[in-house]
């Protein structure tokens, strides 16, 4: 069984469902933080989902981002499973920038 840790980064240019990562197929991720920056000077919100197959699970419906703050997410390791996909959505177009660090277990 291979370990390998690797991030996923993502410039939140639109107000559009944008997938941070998607986890590939025979493949557990232990995704150990999602940090989220704003970088305009102004506070914004912030949507993450984990969708399986159909269905869609939130796990921040809206979080607030303070004005050139940064939050982490994640307060204990997330499992995602393959093909589960974590997406993100800002309320406002070019002010978030999302990384998430993560173990992939093949």
């Amino acid at each position: 069984m291979a370990n390998n840790y690797k991030n996923s980064k993502v410039d939140l240019s639109s107000t559009s469902i944008t997938t941070l990562y998607t986890c590939p197929a025979s493949t557990t991720a232990l995704v150990k933080s999602i940090l989220v920056s704003e970088d305009s000077g102004n506070a914004d919100t912030i949507t993450l989902t984990i969708t399986s197959g159909t269905d869609v699970f939130s796990l921040y419906k809206v979080k607030a981002v303070s004005a050139n703050g940064t939050v982490e997410l994640l307060t204990a390791p997330l499992v995602v499973q393959a093909s589960e996909i974590l997406k993100v959505t800002a309320a406002t177009a070019n002010r978030l920038h999302v990384v998430a660090s993560y173990l992939e277990l093949t």
